[in-house]
């Protein structure tokens, strides 16, 4: 079996996110512009403004990136430390003053002149604008070094809450009520001897139920025909077991069959049902999948009386329904269980499509 086991990501890795290179390089574009126009000014001529910042300009964006790596290289958190602000200060004043060389060197090279500066004041102003750009630029990739931190913590979290969700299904498709088992195979041997026919439905219903279960263990998703077909033949072998006592049904719009859902999502509430629910003197237990426009809506109910939870006894079932939601439909889900007259009802209402990486 696979180690499943959440890693944190690798050292450097929030450095290869093609995404944020992109939008990194896009502000860097805007910048450009901005001195481009800015050596309108200086020069008093737009060829040579333009042709300044082919040169400069690609310098520049290097630089403003080797700082970025150079960061992530030095090992800092993204805090700004007494430690890591003399490499702020100082990996800027080199940048800056590289691209100030090379300026001089270009001005000197075609004998330009900044309208109204001389040589030396010329250097000074420049110096200063990008020590203060690349100053700048320092704290910008301190904070997205935090702010890719907090974001990897987060993703460590979400996944470390998915591997125990899927553990914790595990268990439960594993944990089969020995007293459901044992008394649908004693109905299923009381009746091969009378009722042949009716056995060998008990069978394979009992079989559908189980390989649903197991087979589907190390799945995420279902479609919402083929958790139906489970539930009802879970439902058919509770019938047989109870008789006359309970009445079960499972119905799903056919526009919903196809859409996706949990796996192993409604069989805690069924399983409720049939266990808390009043058989005095017959339980019903109801089971309707509706499709809306971007939408499930899930109907379990049962007749009987809501209990309040027993002290330090909150349901498992229940807070594992809670969490699956929470990470499959965040923001995009409700669930309600209450009284509605004599029936226990619980509602669901899954807008979109599921996430499926846990």
């Amino acid at each position: 079996m696979p180690d499943e086991t959440p890693r944190a990501p690798l050292p450097g890795t929030w450095v290869r996110r093609p995404g944020l290179w992109r939008v990194l390089a896009a502000g860097w574009g805007v910048f450009a512009v901005i001195d481009v126009m800015t050596r309108l000014r200086l020069y008093e001529d737009a060829a040579v403004a333009l042709g300044v910042s082919l040169l400069l300009e690609p310098l520049i964006f290097l630089l403003a990136a080797g700082l970025f790596l150079a960061y992530e290289r030095l090992g800092f958190e993204g805090r700004i430390t007494w430690r890591a602000l003399p490499w702020i200060l100082g990996l800027s004043l080199a940048a800056s003053g590289l691209v100030v060389a090379v300026g001089s060197l270009i001005r000197s090279r075609f004998e330009l002149a900044m309208a109204g500066w001389g040589p030396n004041e010329a250097v000074a102003i420049v110096m200063v604008h990008y020590f203060l750009i690349f100053t700048i630029w320092s704290l910008i990739c301190f904070w997205l070094k935090a702010e890719m931190a907090r974001q990897a913590e987060a993703e460590r979290a979400l996944e470390a809450e998915a591997q125990a969700l899927r553990t914790e299904l595990q268990r439960l498709r594993l944990q089969l009520d020995p007293h459901f088992l044992f008394n649908a195979l004693n109905g299923i041997a009381e009746e091969v001897p009378e009722h042949p026919a009716a056995a060998l439905v008990m069978l394979r219903d009992l079989s559908t139920f189980l390989r649903q279960s197991l087979t589907g263990m190390d799945v995420t998703l279902a479609t919402v025909a083929d958790e139906a077909e489970a539930l009802a033949s879970y439902l058919r072998i509770q019938e047989a077991r109870f008789g006359a006592r309970l009445t079960a049904r499972v119905a799903f719009d056919p526009a919903a069959g196809a859409c996706a859902i949990p796996s192993f999502l409604l069989q805690p509430l069924v399983e409720n049902a049939i266990k808390h629910g009043r058989r005095d003197p017959r339980l019903e237990v109801h089971v309707e999948i509706q499709a809306r426009p971007g939408a499930l809506e899930i109907r379990v109910a049962n007749t009987g009386t809501l209990m309040p939870p027993a002290a330090g006894r909150a349901g498992i079932g229940l807070a594992n329904i809670r969490r699956r939601l929470a990470l499959h439909f965040p923001g995009r889900h409700a669930f309600v269980l209450g009284q509605e007259g004599p029936q226990v009802v619980a509602r669901l209402t899954l807008e979109g499509a599921p996430c499926s990486a846990p």
